[in-house]
């Protein structure tokens, strides 16, 4: 292997950035497909569990006229889904994000064939047995075992097939919210691991084609239409959004703690896994009997609460029974995904506050907006994602500065105080670590010839003017970056390197593992040592104006 072209690039990406691109085109019609379908069979079993008829037209099970017997059907959905996770696969179980966030980092990103037939199925069966889950968590994971699967059959790296799971991820979520760039964002901030153009670029294609189809197959957004919002004064509103934010961080920091102690308990009864759906779904079963509303995806009570008019019996309903129906329901190990309660949650929470400050009813649909960005973006730990997300489902820009300003403080809050997110406390569980924290590795931004050590003497050019000879088999340039020394010394099993200057084509020195961790040490030092350079600078002064005065 020699070393890497002369050329030093802002970004890594070459022509197969096209092909991945046509690729992920076709994932992204395919994962828009695969999310009506979902919905559709979302519909299908709630009207068969709660109407006794065949049907895809969607329907709240809140509507349902069972009476106690209603108690019944969420266990029946457990019961199925427990069968489906012991005798097809335990994949299945979970949110679906985790699980694509595993697919991803331990499986060289292959996902099952039955755990992509499955997970819709086993999602669609909890959903519509009254499970007050949200769609998008199983939409994202079925969106990426599809792009998984096309992968395996094409001849691509891991960071290719990486990158068609998550095209295919980011489709499932742009279909069912119309939300593309929202969709985009969260791929880079929870999914890809990194932001490049090799990834970015056909990700992006993938869920702009799935919102376009969309437009076809389900309509034109917004998902959530908000009363046109009045002007108010940016400074008190802007207070008011920090507020709101801290509050609903410390929310989204209880409710995950919550759902997290409940799964520790179903760890402890003496029952296997497989009943534990069942027994998780008697809360909800029981809780439906209070708080009808509480039951399935919910959308309605998102929609109620951003029009500005939501009753107090709402908003009570949903921070209190539907956070217990979910909180059981979810840590019971069932498959259900966690944005649309969480949106849910959040919103209740803002729309009390508006209700508590006596607002207008486009006041009281702005700060429900508010909650639920917040509620997302601290749970989540996605504060870009939850900004975008908010304006697109509701086009509601005069919310965008309070929207950052309760996004990014719920965001800090709970990074805080929680050291894992909702979704990544679940692969902690299991036994692995991953850091949510992306930066320009420290090697990239250091050059070879500020690390190495200089020969006393330059050796003789080992190439000559007229190209006869050859350098040495394995060898760095004194202007490559330190980074590709330590990238050709992992590869080929090195400990150091001869050092070429490229203008004299001679060896002007080595470098080794050692100098490398130089330059690691130059990061860690920027991190850690604090300096007041202003008071630095002026006992500089002093010190060179008294020389010059001794002089």
């Amino acid at each position: 292997m020699k070393s890497e072209s002369s050329v030093l690039r802002d970004f890594t990406v070459d022509s197969r950035v096209w092909m991945l691109s046509g690729v992920a085109l076709v994932i992204g019609l395919g994962g828009a497909i695969l999310a009506v379908v979902l919905l559709r069979l979302i519909a299908f079993f709630t009207n068969l569990f709660y109407f006794h008829r065949l049907s895809l037209l969607p329907v709240s099970p809140a509507a349902n006229a069972l009476g106690y017997w209603a108690v019944l059907v969420p266990i029946v959905g457990g019961i199925i889904v427990g069968f489906m996770a012991r005798y097809g696969s335990d994949r299945i179980r979970g949110h679906g994000i985790p699980e694509a966030i595993e697919a991803i980092l331990l499986n060289r990103a292959r996902v099952e064939p039955k755990v992509a037939a499955l997970k819709p199925v086993s999602a669609a069966i909890a959903i519509g047995s009254g499970g007050p889950f949200g769609a998008e968590g199983p939409i994202i994971m079925t969106g990426g075992a599809f792009g998984s699967l096309v992968a395996q059959w094409i001849h691509l790296t891991d960071a290719e097939r990486t990158t068609l799971l998550v095209a295919g991820a980011a489709a499932g979520m742009s279909a069912t919210f119309d939300t593309p760039v929202a969709a985009i964002l969260l791929a880079v901030e929870l999914l890809l691991f990194e932001m490049r153009p090799r990834s970015l670029v056909p990700v992006a294609v993938a869920s702009t084609a799935a919102a376009i189809l969309r437009t076809y197959l389900i309509g034109p957004g917004p998902l959530f239409h908000m009363p046109v919002i009045g002007t108010f004064d940016p400074v008190v509103f802007g207070i008011g959004a920090i507020v709101l934010g801290a509050i609903v961080g410390l929310a989204a920091a209880a409710l995950s703690r919550l759902m997290y102690s409940i799964e520790d308990w179903f760890e402890r009864i003496p029952i296997h896994w497989m009943w534990w759906p069942a027994l998780g779904a008697i809360a909800v079963g029981v809780g439906g009997l209070f708080f009808p509303r509480g039951l399935g995806v919910g959308y309605d009570n998102i929609g109620e609460l951003l029009r500005g008019n939501a009753p107090f019996d709402l908003i009570f309903g949903l921070l209190i029974a539907k956070s217990l129906m979910w909180a059981f329901s979810l840590g019971s190990g069932t498959s259900g995904g966690v944005l649309a309660p969480l949106l849910m949650i959040g919103g209740a929470v803002g729309a009390l506050a508006g209700h508590l400050l006596h607002a207008t009813t486009d006041m009281q649909a702005l700060w429900a907006l508010l909650g639920m960005g917040a509620m997302l973006g601290s749970s989540l730990g996605v504060p870009m994602t939850s900004i975008l997300f908010a304006l697109e489902v509701t086009h509601c820009m005069p919310a965008l500065l309070p929207l950052t300003l309760s996004c990014v403080t719920a965001y800090l809050v709970t990074a805080l105080i929680m050291p894992r997110s909702i979704l990544t406390e679940k692969v902690a569980r299991r036994g692995y670590h991953l850091t949510r924290e992306y930066g320009v590795d420290p090697l990239e931004i250091v050059i070879v010839k500020d690390l190495m050590s200089h020969a006393s003497s330059p050796e003789p050019a080992p190439v000559s003017s007229n190209g006869k000879g050859k350098l040495p088999e394995h060898f760095v340039y004194s202007d490559n970056t330190s980074r590709s020394a330590a990238e050709l010394m992992a590869t080929e099993g090195l400990t150091s390197l001869p050092v070429v200057d490229r203008r004299t084509a001679q060896v002007s020195g080595t470098v080794t593992l050692l100098d490398l961790l130089k330059g690691r040490s130059m990061a860690v030092v920027r991190e850690n040592e604090r300096l007041r350079l202003v008071s630095e600078e002026k006992n500089g002064e002093h010190l060179r104006e008294s020389i010059e005065e001794e002089k």
